[in-house]
């Protein structure tokens, strides 16, 4: 990544902060746009420390630097980043603002105001840290060979893949804006972007959009931040004249015109320096959640249509894998089954790319939450331990995440791996088969999933699941089931996962996702219930369950989804997968 050793990148930092005025120096693993993925030219923190999770922050101080991430990538953590001059914390029961405030006495902390959100900062300054916006980002002046930002042409997303035209989504943000009293929406993200005008691009490695940023006007027009020269005469035409494209050098000027207005920004997905700007023009802010959020994550019809195409050519490509892997899987690596996955999924002509990098770990690596095989660093896949692959496509019309761990040999697993299987499996069925009243939180609901695990003594460290985007972020937030008390309702027509795990740490890991579709149970006279539908069509293997654990309900509920997915992907088999896909969803 760079001529400057990894172990020469801390002490280059340090030396540099000091031109700066600063004693120490916030970086968190984001870009302008604060979201999960980032392109290469941003991937500062793993250029500074070595990590290269998808969530993390560093801090460096002179006589103490830490890395911190989620429970997800604390073992990852361990593995990369070099312990005798970075400390490994966990983010939630280490808390950045408060490490900072016990160890920065006194001291000026930097930061770059572009890539780090109003709300962390705020939280900093609560925890009484001193903080220092700079002017530019230290990093990027001995970071040399850093590559060049992403500059692919924007696409359309055709109505018949959306449902609904752009202007008919300005539209209604407006009339959001207009019953809050506000007379603009700051957007930085470029994923409610992407959705509110119908556009994509390929700026990421598995996120389909262009990078942008925008300001949607009570007036239902919009101003584009992005280099013109991507988008052609039919994007152009397609964007219509109620959105005006500008360079993003213009966006400081655009800004300062939002004299004496209500500007609305959401703190945890906005940027500082645009609060800073927008106070400059003596706008006025209000902080309130991004409106696009919610819209976009209740699917239209045309949307939901094409998450179950697009499941039915992903679970053709999955089977044909689980069938191959049956048989070749053992002796290959993980990096191969990876890259063979991949290739039958793209087999289908709407398939654009992964949606995220595949987990393929082998026995200790499978407790690695969100271990990622690569050419250089991978392991062979060995007999008689788990496998867990979570992978999911990118397709035209719809985005895929799915998690199956397989068995791999001829033996069986341990006893106790066998509970820890059929834990994660009970779990997977409870969350499933909840019926729950409409706007639930999901942190009401994720129990559901450790319930099995909880009565083992057992559980895992993240969330039971997440929502998923249409053509967008495999991640997409807020929603989920999660620990943490997140208030964002679960509303019908909604996509997320469902994702229990367990992991132990230099043994075995196993996880088992699917993504559901949020549905209507009952409609009463107490209001309306949901319930989940499942759209991934994978069998679930049947070697580490102990059948004795299941319920008579369980037990049903598995031979009914197995039945399923072979009534759905059997008939687009070749005769030797059929078979295989026959034999792994035989009835427990």
């Amino acid at each position: 990544m760079s001529s400057l050793p990894l172990a020469g990148r801390l002490t280059a930092l340090r030396h540099a902060l000091s031109e700066f005025g600063v004693d120490g120096f916030f970086l968190p693993r984001s870009d302008e746009h604060l979201g999960e993925y980032v392109p290469a030219c941003a991937e500062r923190l793993a250029w500074l420390t070595g990590f290269t999770g998808s969530a993390g922050l560093a801090l460096v101080l002179p006589e103490a630097a830490a890395v911190f991430s989620d429970g997800r990538y604390q073992i990852q953590m361990r593995q990369q980043v070099e312990q005798s001059v970075w400390s490994i914390e966990h983010m939630y029961e280490t808390v950045p603002p408060l490490w900072a405030a016990e160890h920065a006495t006194g001291k000026a902390i930097g930061y770059d105001p572009r890539i780090v959100s109003v709300q962390d900062i705020e939280a900093f300054r609560k925890a009484g840290c001193q903080m220092v916006a700079l002017n530019r980002n230290p990093i990027d002046g001995i970071w040399t060979d850093r590559p060049a930002p992403p500059s692919s042409p924007v696409l359309v997303q055709p109505l018949e893949l959306t449902g609904r035209e752009n202007h008919a989504k300005i539209r209604d943000i407006a009339d959001i804006l207009r019953q809050n009293g506000q007379d603009a929406v700051l957007l930085p993200d470029p994923t409610s972007i992407a959705w509110l005008l119908n556009i994509r691009g390929r700026d990421l490695p598995f996120l389909p959009v262009a990078l942008c940023f925008a300001v949607l006007h009570v007036d239902e027009t919009v101003d584009l931040f992005i280099d013109p020269s991507r988008i052609d005469g039919s994007v152009s035409t397609h964007l219509g004249d109620a959105v005006r494209v500008r360079k993003s050098a213009e966006m400081a000027q655009v800004l300062q015109t939002l004299h004496g207005k209500t500007i609305r920004l959401d703190p945890a997905r906005c940027p500082v320096w645009f609060t800073v700007t927008l106070k400059s023009a003596n706008a006025t802010l209000a902080h309130g959640t991004d409106p696009c959020l919610m819209p976009r994550a209740s699917k239209t019809p045309a949307e939901l249509d094409g998450m179950r195409r697009a499941h039915l050519l992903d679970g053709i490509a999955l089977c044909r894998f689980l069938s191959w892997l049956d048989v070749h899987g053992v002796g290959k690596t993980e990096i191969a089954i990876s890259d063979h996955l991949l290739a039958l999924r793209r087999e289908a002509e709407s398939c654009i790319g992964p949606s995220f990098h595949t987990i393929a770990g082998t026995g200790p690596n499978a407790a690695i939450m969100h271990y990622a095989p690569t050419q250089e660093h991978c392991d062979t896949v060995q007999a008689d331990t788990f496998l867990l692959i979570d992978s999911g496509g990118q397709y035209t019309d719809a985005t895929t995440d799915v998690t199956r761990t397989v068995w791999m040999g001829t033996g069986t697993p341990p006893e106790a791996w066998k509970t820890h299987y059929t834990c994660v499996l009970k779990g997977l069925i409870a969350l499933h088969s909840a019926v729950f009243p409409a706007g639930t939180h999901g942190y009401r609901l994720d129990p559901l999933a450790r319930l099995a695990l909880w009565q083992e003594g057992l559980d895992f460290d993240h969330g039971a699941g997440h929502g998923v985007g249409s053509c967008l972020s495999v991640h997409e937030w807020p929603l989920g089931f999660t620990r943490r008390p997140v208030l964002d309702p679960i509303c019908e027509h909604m996509v997320l996962t469902n994702e229990p795990g367990f992991y132990a740490p230099g043994s075995h890991g196993i996880r088992l996702e699917s993504q559901m579709e949020t549905c209507l149970a009952h409609r009463t006279e107490t209001g309306d219930m949901l319930c989940f539908r499942t759209l991934t069509l994978a069998p679930i293997d049947q070697r580490g369950i102990v059948p004795s654990r299941l319920t008579d309900v369980e037990r049903s509920w598995l031979n009914d989804y197995h039945a399923e997915v072979l009534a759905q992907i059997g008939p687009h088999l070749a005769t030797e997968d059929y078979a295989w896909l026959e034999r792994a969803c035989r009835k427990l």
